[in-house]
């Protein structure tokens, strides 16, 4: 079995949602690289006696190494590094070389702040310098050491000190990474791969079918760690395996493949905007879009990769129906005999991006993302799309969104992208001449 690991993310401020935790996911990808089995992500608060709870479950646990972020500042809440020292049975002692190294970083901050308390400001540098004996030191990236903690006496983890600002945490890694006791620590890593199949247009609860399908065919699942997800309307496979595990990982995406032949669109773990892109480029085509209810964001989203200027013409957001007549062409009398949220505006919205930008891929959406605003007849969530080429092609769609105003946002521009990879697949009815 390959080393095991754990994060504990501390601080009172993610623990309550003030502030989202972004080291815990970049932790985790960092370990996943090296090999290392990552078991838990805990988040605790600012309390000593949580935080040495959670080291004392984890070591229970079996782990090898345990990451902690946060808790390093020169504040009185701030007691990771007292609590980990206590834990691994370390005193805690003044490192005045290490205090002078933070005094100097604070000499700047000082000098541009005159009105200062000198006093209080070397107070938090000797608490940050104060660390648990035999502790690796790792330099600052800001102002506070991180530190490598392995226990005093008898088995047990070893601890790594992390800051928590991320721009910190990240800067320091690839020493916490080098050192001594964190690579002892990782020393049983293995090497893992990792694969992910895309499907869109079905629910999740068909994987539990193709996984026992699968299982039934011989495949070897015991090998594999099969995750399933459903994010943005997609089915998102993601398997973990050993290199040894590669016929049975083989051997499953076989079956995902021939079940699911028609709404398997990335088998290399490439976005759906990843895979428009390419098929755009290929062609040296460009697209273009007119959107209401999304707000620009389907435009957001095709700009997000790199070398988009190529392929991305431009787009328009147009709510009123004089921007929608003014910017995108539409006929303000198919507007008062259908209404602004209907097929046919959202194809009069995809052939005026074609026409207006010069693309050759237009993309029309028009809804009703709410909160009110919505009939009997249209209510909220109601979406039309439609995608159009200039050889004539068209694919349209109407559909219903669940969600409040993000969700439906959101999932309509999937729903968007799903319609643009399809027409460059070469689906799509030709427009009457």
């Amino acid at each position: 079995m390959s080393a095991r690991a754990a994060i504990i993310v501390t601080g009172t401020e993610v623990l309550t949602g003030r502030v989202a935790d972004a080291n815990g996911p970049w932790v985790a990808q960092r370990l996943f690289a090296l090999g290392v089995d990552l078991a838990h992500i805990d988040v605790v608060g600012d309390r000593p006696e949580d935080i040495e709870a959670a080291l004392a479950f984890l070591a229970g646990g079996g782990m090898d190494l345990v990451i902690t972020t946060g808790g390093l500042g020169p504040t009185a809440d701030d007691l990771t590094a007292e609590v980990v020292g206590r834990f691994q049975g370390r005193e805690p002692v003044l490192d005045t070389a290490l205090e002078a190294r933070i005094a100097e970083i604070l000499r700047g901050i000082a000098d541009r702040w005159p009105g200062l308390d000198r006093a209080a400001l070397d107070a938090g540098t000797r608490k940050q310098a104060v660390v648990p004996r035999g502790a690796e030191v790792l330099e600052p990236v800001g102002t506070a050491p991180g530190l490598v903690v392995a226990p005093a006496a008898g088995a047990g983890p070893t601890v790594v000190v992390l800051p928590g600002p991320p721009r910190e945490l990240r800067g320091m890694w690839p020493a916490a990474e080098a050192s001594a006791g964190f690579r002892a620590a990782v020393a049983g890593a293995t090497t893992y791969r990792e694969a992910e199949l895309r499907m869109f247009g079905i629910p999740e609860s068909e994987i539990a079918e193709t996984l026992r399908r699968a299982e039934g065919a011989g495949v070897d699942l015991g090998a594999l760690e099969v995750t399933t997800c459903l994010r943005r309307g997609e089915v998102e496979v993601v398997t973990r395996y050993e290199p040894a595990a590669q016929a049975a990982y083989d051997a499953f995406a076989g079956v995902v493949r021939e079940r699911h032949a028609g709404t398997l669109f990335s088998e290399d773990g490439s976005s759906v905007e990843q895979v428009v892109a390419r098929r755009l480029t290929e062609r040296g085509w460009t697209i273009a879009t007119a959107e209401s209810c999304t707000a620009g964001l389907l435009a957001a989203r095709l700009t997000e990769l790199p070398g988009s200027s190529a392929y991305v013409a431009g787009g328009v957001v147009v709510y009123s129906d004089a921007a929608k007549t003014a910017l995108a062409g539409v006929d303000p009398e198919l507007i008062a005999a259908h209404g602004a949220v209907s097929p046919e505006v959202a194809l009069a919205l995809a052939e005026g991006a074609l026409a207006r930008l010069g693309a050759d891929v237009g993309v029309g959406i028009t809804g009703i993302a709410g909160p009110g605003g919505g009939t009997p007849d249209k209510p909220v969530g109601l979406v039309c799309f439609c995608v159009a080429a200039r050889d004539g092609r068209r694919l349209a769609l109407r559909e219903q969104i669940p969600g409040g105003r993000a969700d439906v946002r959101d999932r309509s521009t999937t729903v968007a992208l799903h319609l643009v990879r399809r027409l460059l697949a070469g689906a799509g009815d030709r427009a009457p001449a």
